[in-house]
């Protein structure tokens, strides 16, 4: 999900996933229809939800024609469980009840024998969101099997048909290989970290850079030093030319945009780290016309790379080139052009780069999926690009940012639960079945979460360090390589000291080991009434639990505290010295140990339910006098007065945080922004319910009338 932004250097400019909705941050499960079907006509259907929320999902659908060339196509199906389509792409989309009708859209009427067309929709369901398991093709049912062919093993979308129109590479059965084997130096590129928002801002030509438009400082050597003390072992340098070159037909790179570039690439090899280097905002600033404007775009492109390979072509073998970050287009006819275009993008650019010479010969080359995305459809598309390249010193890149709800904090996803741990599992297995476990080298050349575009406290500290535990660890067993996105919101560029200690220490843990988390890292204690004894569960992640401590001092196990499987429990008496004399917010933070990895911080909280009150505004910034007594906000609903949705997002009552709504607890604040009230209705009363992390809510009213807002408890 893209947001611009005017203060560039706490953004990670997400261009590449506005066209691709939010396809690499969503949970999928799929399954393939298989049977049989008469000899002229058969089908098969893959059918995925690749994103689930309370009241809405999202799918997609692969249709395989098994059978004789279909021209014009109608795809029939009932849902099991009562949902509704509410908006669709790459299809016309009919219901009647629980009965659905996809018909073709004019670019892809045309299925040719064995060919797929793919088309998506969102969604509303209630109850259950049970997928239909049963489609017909043109009246035929899909069964997966005509004459004889073996249908392919269920979950397993159909390979697009690999385009014809690219140009020729001459790569064909023995390229040869660089020192040493390439998933064995893709294993050594672990961990990996991005310089981002420096070579890659978009701002004009500063100083013959630009690298300081979006806030951050000049690069230094001695950062690249620190960036290898910290225990990088690669690093990823974003560079977009946009602004520095001359026009066509040469395009000629400025020579001191070009001079800097392999500057910082030589201080980064100079250190003995491995370097990857791309054309990366440049996706969105010119590639994405490709559909419309070809010739031209494929001119710019092969002038940048060749020039780029001409220039590093005598660098070190530990210098690797992606040919595009996060690759879009935008008017295209769907996903068979994008495809199409990608496939001949990466072609050229590895003609380009093997035809160099040199190191170039045999350098590690970076491909990416259409939008770095890891969903089947994208990854079958670029393995069909490894296939015809046939070159063994390829590797598949894509990015990771979580799933969606919980990587911005919307719809109710504010915590790491089961549905956005089995998103990171589903698409780093995806990403394994594809490449890796065929011999391809994977690296994911971005993760961490769409939040941190705003700032990291959009996503609860337990419930970030939880992702970010599972994450390493789940990547790591699949040898997937990993590189951290940091913007200069992680490690100071200039003061080389990590700005949230814990989160580092989680991701230097997951490198090499699990660390045991546990259900939060609050524990919260009614500041009235009596206490009594309080029980957290503990993710043990296959490891012991080892001990429990107040600092320096080891708390007693059967006096403080008991632990009963997973189930750890303080005691009365210990929860009673722990608070003290029971002042709003943090009394006490334990520490529990495990056998390996970090610790895991429990803070213990004294809290009441927080108290606001009525007020009056403006739609720019409407502010909730607000005393939050220890307490800590989570999630903000909204709804009208006939129990519809309000605000932006229509299809959920969760609002996203930060955008829509924000706490400030110095200030003693809940603010409403200005994107909330865009999207209310004028005169209609909005009832508020916001919930407290401690498991409290609270409700209050808003009505805007033009552009003053009233809000009463």
């Amino acid at each position: 999900m893209i947001r611009q932004t005017t203060t560039a250097r706490g953004r990670r400019w997400r261009a590449g996933l506005i066209a691709g909705g939010v396809t690499a941050a969503l949970v999928g499960g799929s399954f393939a229809v298989t049977a049989s079907a008469h000899a002229a006509a058969g089908c098969r259907v893959v059918y995925s939800a690749s994103a689930q929320w309370p009241g809405g999902f999202t799918a997609n659908v692969n249709v395989t024609n098994l059978g004789d060339p279909i021209s014009g196509w109608q795809l029939t199906w009932t849902f099991p469980s009562g949902q509704q389509v509410t908006q669709a792409w790459n299809a016309n989309i009919t219901s009647s009840g629980s009965q659905v009708t996809a018909t073709n859209v004019s670019y892809n009427a045309n299925i040719g024998t064995n060919q797929t067309v793919s088309f998506g929709f969102n969604g509303s369901w209630s109850g259950s969101n049970t997928a239909p398991t049963t489609f017909a093709l043109n009246g035929v049912t899909c069964t997966g099997n005509v004459g004889g062919t073996t249908p392919p093993p269920t979950g397993s979308p159909s390979p697009t048909v690999p385009p014809t129109t690219a140009p020729p590479s001459p790569t064909p059965t023995s390229s040869p290989r660089p020192p040493g084997n390439p998933q064995t130096i893709v294993n050594d590129m672990q961990p990996g970290w991005n310089l981002g928002n420096s070579l890659d801002s978009t701002g004009d030509n500063v100083g013959g850079s630009g690298e300081t438009s979006w806030g951050n400082p000049v690069i230094t050597q001695a950062l690249i030093r620190n960036v290898k003390a910290q225990g990088f072992k690669s690093i990823r340098i974003p560079v977009t030319w946009t602004h520095h070159h001359g026009g066509a037909p040469s395009y000629t790179i400025d020579a001191a945009r070009l001079n800097r570039v392999k500057e910082v690439v030589d201080w980064a090899l100079a250190e003995d780290l491995y370097v990857m280097i791309n054309l990366h905002h440049d996706s969105w600033q010119w590639i994405n016309t490709m559909p419309s404007n070809r010739t031209t775009v494929l001119a710019r492109y092969t002038a940048l790379w060749t020039q780029i390979a001409n220039t590093f072509r005598n660098s070190s073998t530990k210098l690797h080139f992606e040919s595009v970050n996060e690759p879009q287009f935008t008017g295209s006819s769907g996903d068979a052009q994008n495809a199409q275009l990608l496939d001949e993008l990466n072609r050229t650019f590895h003609q380009i780069v093997r035809n160099s010479g040199g190191n170039n010969a045999t350098r590690l080359l970076i491909l990416p999926t259409l939008h770095t995305s890891a969903d089947q459809a994208r990854i079958d598309e670029l393995a069909s690009t490894f296939t015809a390249l046939n070159d063994p010193n390829l590797v598949a890149t894509v990015h990771y940012y979580g799933y969606w709800p919980f990587s911005v904090n919307v719809a109710g996803g504010y915590r790491f639960d089961a549905t956005a741990q089995q998103d990171v599992i589903d698409s780093l297995t995806r990403v394994h079945s594809s490449f890796v476990s065929r011999g391809i080298p994977v690296i994911i050349g971005e993760y961490g979460l769409l939040g941190f575009d705003r700032h990291t406290g959009t996503i609860q500290q337990g419930e970030k360090l939880k992702f970010f535990e599972f994450f390493g660890y789940h990547a790591r067993t699949r040898n997937i390589t990993t590189q951290l996105w940091d913007n200069g919101q992680h490690l100071g560029r200039t003061s080389f000291q990590w700005s949230d200690p814990e989160l580092i220490a989680q991701l230097k843990s997951s490198w090499t080991t699990r660390s045991g988390t546990a259900a939060s890292d609050m524990i919260f204690v009614p500041r009235t009434g009596s206490i009594t004894a309080k029980t957290l569960a503990l993710n043990l992640n296959g490891l012991s639990f080892t001990g429990l401590s107040q600092g320096s001092t080891n708390l007693v196990q059967g006096t403080d505290y008991t632990i009963s499987g997973s189930q750890l429990t303080l005691t009365t008496s210990a929860v009673t010295r722990l608070v003290g004399n029971r002042a709003y917010g943090v009394n006490a933070t334990l520490q529990a140990r495990f056998s390996a990895g970090v610790p895991w911080r429990i803070n213990i909280i004294s809290y009441d339910t927080p108290v606001l009150q009525n007020a009056t505004g403006s739609t720019s910034s409407f502010n909730i006098p607000t005393t939050f007594r220890g307490d800590q906000l989570a999630t903000m609903e909204a709804r009208y007065a006939d129990g519809s949705n309000a605000g932006p997002h229509n299809w959920t009552s969760y609002k996203e945080f930060d955008v829509t709504f924000r706490p400030n607890y110095d200030a003693g604040t809940i603010t409403l922004t200005s994107d909330f009230f865009a999207e209310v209705n004028d005169g209609q009363q909005v009832t508020l319910t916001f919930h407290f992390w401690s498991g409290a809510t609270v409700t209050y009213r808003v009505t805007r009338s033009g552009s003053s807002v009233t809000g009463t408890v």
